[in-house]
């Protein structure tokens, strides 16, 4: 216990101690030209979210808090006299408004996640998702392979609209008779354990609220760049598709099943009572009013609220369920739009992105150089914090860019950014899908960096390739 707490106090001095250096050294040392002294607090508080989400000796979500309180003390209108007052001789900057930075959590972004979670929620409680998945799974048979495509697709496609790590939990009850079943040393239970993680990972890549990344980058793409909800699964379905086929044959190969079939116990039924019903019918109704944007003129985000007023004027959301929200995960992408919002309105993101000479730079190296770092972080951190840490930085760079435009400009450097973060998962802290998988006991972390990463590989070649031939 003291070497844990030690370790996390490790971990806590370093977190601070290198932003902290940072507030205090002389502007002049920095290698950016003319930074306030707004810009400079900003960029320390952007190092300690770096640090304490990479090495998290706190919850992600607590780093979050951390950053909307500290951008309120320290470089809003309403913060702390001392931050407020300029030493003589240093540009203050201009100071954020501080409704600014509490908007980061009325973000149009976290209502659309909130609705996501409001289906989720109301699918579990009258078992919609358990009995579609049921009844999904029955006509894939009996052969190991089948049954894996089966358990592949249906994780997939609940991961488009819900929480992935919720589309983990219940596919993984799934698995328990299926595994039961099978003789001791059967090495295609690893595929079996190893699909479900991996489909959820891929699946959300498909829908901008699939995954925190995705929604994030979608915060940065608005006017003449927004994106809506089907051009995005026009663009991300078809790669989610190649992927798991190649995830299919890829896990057959390297765990083959010893045995020719497997018997599954598939039973349940749909709820027929008028709350069940209404549950079904504000499901379907979301998903194609998500689907159809342009004909009824309702964006992703005015449609997200309906569910959440539906189910709570119904009574099938109360107070109990209202708790079961992922309040965590409404916080740590919060954080991530205030540090967003915070790099916009100081001119920080601007200064940091033409601290380096992009333009002297090919268009294709700049977004192959911040993708593959993008995924190499999203494989030692949480794939929402690389989000919030890279994007609004990219945005700033797709935006002063002009170059950029032969390869799809900000849109096209955004929507890269967000595939590739979500393709990290090599290990089995990289996703909670990961951590999930890895907790049955089933799988070794070497057969999950095997396979995470010859898909991660995979999968930025495929984004690459598509982006190349599609500009």
């Amino acid at each position: 216990m003291l070497k844990v707490e030690s370790g996390i106090l490790i971990k806590l001095l370093i977190s601070f101690a290198i932003p902290i250096g940072v507030l205090f050294m002389p502007i002049d040392w920095i290698p950016i030209d003319d930074l306030t002294l707004i810009q400079h607090r900003l960029l320390a508080i952007f190092l300690l979210a770096a640090l304490l989400w990479v090495l998290e000796p706190v919850p992600v979500f607590a780093t979050s808090i951390l950053i909307i309180a500290l951008e309120l003390v320290m470089i809003s209108n309403k913060g702390l006299h001392l931050f407020r007052t300029p030493p003589s001789g240093h540009e203050l900057g201009e100071l954020m408004n501080y409704t600014d930075i509490f908007s980061a959590f009325s973000s149009p972004i976290i209502i659309l996640f909130m609705g996501g979670f409001a289906l989720a929620i109301a699918a579990s409680k009258y078992e919609l998702d358990n009995n579609l998945a049921r009844v999904l799974l029955r006509p894939f048979g009996h052969q190991p392979k089948f049954i894996m495509l089966g358990l592949m697709l249906i994780t997939a496609v609940f991961s488009m609209f819900m929480s992935n790590t919720a589309t983990t939990v219940m596919m993984l009850a799934l698995l328990g008779p299926i595994v039961a079943s099978a003789p001791k040393g059967d090495i295609g239970i690893k595929a079996l354990v190893l699909c479900i993680p991996i489909a959820a990972n891929t699946g959300g890549i498909a829908t901008p609220i699939g995954t925190p990344p995705n929604a994030i980058a979608l915060q940065y793409l608005t006017g003449e760049n927004a994106i809506d909800f089907l051009t995005w699964m026009m663009m991300g379905l078809p790669f989610v598709v190649i992927q798991l086929t190649i995830a299919w044959f890829l896990l057959q190969k390297l765990f083959p099943s010893s045995q020719p079939t497997m018997t599954l116990k598939l039973d349940g039924q749909f709820q027929k009572n008028w709350r069940a019903i209404v549950v079904y019918i504000t499901f379907s109704a979301t998903i194609l009013l998500w689907m159809t944007t342009k004909l009824h003129g309702m964006n992703t985000y005015v449609v997200s609220i309906i569910p959440l007023a539906v189910f709570t004027l119904t009574g099938i959301m109360g107070k109990a369920e209202l708790k079961q929200i992922n309040w965590d995960v409404l916080w740590l992408v919060a954080g991530g739009i205030a540090i967003g919002i915070g790099l916009d309105k100081t001119g920080l993101a601007s200064a940091l992105a033409h601290a380096i000479d992009y333009e002297s730079l090919s268009p294709i190296a700049v977004v192959l150089t911040l993708s593959l770092v993008c995924w190499l972080m999203a494989n030692f951190m949480s794939n929402t914090a690389t989000a919030n840490l890279l994007m609004p930085i990219a945005a700033a760079i797709g935006t002063s860019m002009e170059s950029l435009v032969s390869i799809g400009g900000l849109q096209g450097l955004l929507v890269v950014l967000a595939f590739s973060a979500s393709l990290g998962m090599i290990l089995p802290v990289s996703t909670p899908p990961n951590s999930l998988a890895y907790s049955t006991g089933l799988i070794e972390s070497k057969d999950m960096a095997k396979t995470g990463m010859i898909l991660g590989i995979i999968g930025l070649m495929l984004v690459y390739s598509a982006g190349l031939i599609l500009t």
